[in-house]
């Protein structure tokens, strides 16, 4: 059985240094978010990001849950704590099952390692043993049809080449639990007609999936509930037409005021 439970997850994000250090923290992490001025003792000031605020989910075996908002609502804020890449400042994140995320293309790539080099890093990475990421090679290569590609320098590929190395190594796991960031691509035009059905099997052999997305159509696919997040927070979770509903009305009405 896979399950996941978020109870009243805060995350914050200080930032120290001025505004240079903000401008430049806020390009990096794209976490949005309510910014808090803090005033310390003795002067000065330190800046906090207040990326989630009191964030609570619950999700058994079945649940698909599409995340919808704006840009720095935290959707991917939230995918990352689920993932374990961040750490809540308050509250706590419980998961029984195996993970993976699909927003960091390769893992730990280094691009003087070789595509081979990079698979069995990012597979290690991935909690795999070194048997069963190599078991798993002849059907990357077959996939992503980089061909004598894989034996030279992560260096010399385009970002789509490496977005598919990426799209192929993740969609040859078998998760319990899937968290997907519709930001991530899987490289050119010809080769997403193939990823695209072999992203719908994946998703379909998952135990939960967690959709990050701006497209209706794909939440309406792959989902069975939704929630909206505004500012760092889930304001209504329900079924999918509704919260999708909910997200263009309220987007409707911001844009007119």
């Amino acid at each position: 059985m896979s399950a996941i439970t978020v109870d009243n997850v805060y995350l914050d994000f200080p930032i120290y240094g001025g505004s240079r250090s903000l401008r430049k923290a806020l390009f990096e992490r794209a976490i949005g978010g309510i910014i808090q001025h803090d005033k310390k003792k003795g002067g000065g000031e330190r800046i906090i990001i207040n990326a989630l605020k009191g964030v609570s989910l619950e999700l058994r075996d079945g649940d698909r849950l599409g995340l919808v908002g704006h840009n720095g609502a935290g959707k991917s804020t939230l995918l990352k704590v689920l993932a374990g890449v961040y750490e809540p400042t308050v509250g706590k994140v419980l998961s029984a099952g195996s993970i993976t995320s699909y927003f960091d293309m390769v893992p730990g790539m280094d691009p003087e390692d070789t595509g081979y080099e990079s698979i069995i890093t990012a597979g290690l990475l991935l909690g795999l043993k070194r048997n069963e990421i190599e078991a798993k090679i002849p059907e990357i290569e077959e996939f992503s049809e980089l061909g004598e590609y894989l034996s030279l320098p992560v260096r010399t590929y385009s970002s789509g080449m490496i977005a598919r190395l990426g799209f192929s190594l993740a969609t040859t796991l078998q998760p319990d639990i899937l968290l997907v960031d519709e930001g991530v691509g899987a490289g050119d035009a010809r080769f997403a007609e193939r990823a695209a059905q072999r992203m719908g099997q994946f998703i379909g052999s998952c135990n939960i999936l967690v959709l990050a997305s701006h497209a209706d159509e794909l939440i309406m696919s792959f989902c069975n509930k939704a929630a909206l997040m505004e500012s760092g927070t889930i304001i209504e979770t329900g079924p999918v037409n509704r919260i999708l509903s909910l997200y263009h009305e309220r987007t409707h009405t911001t844009h007119k005021t």
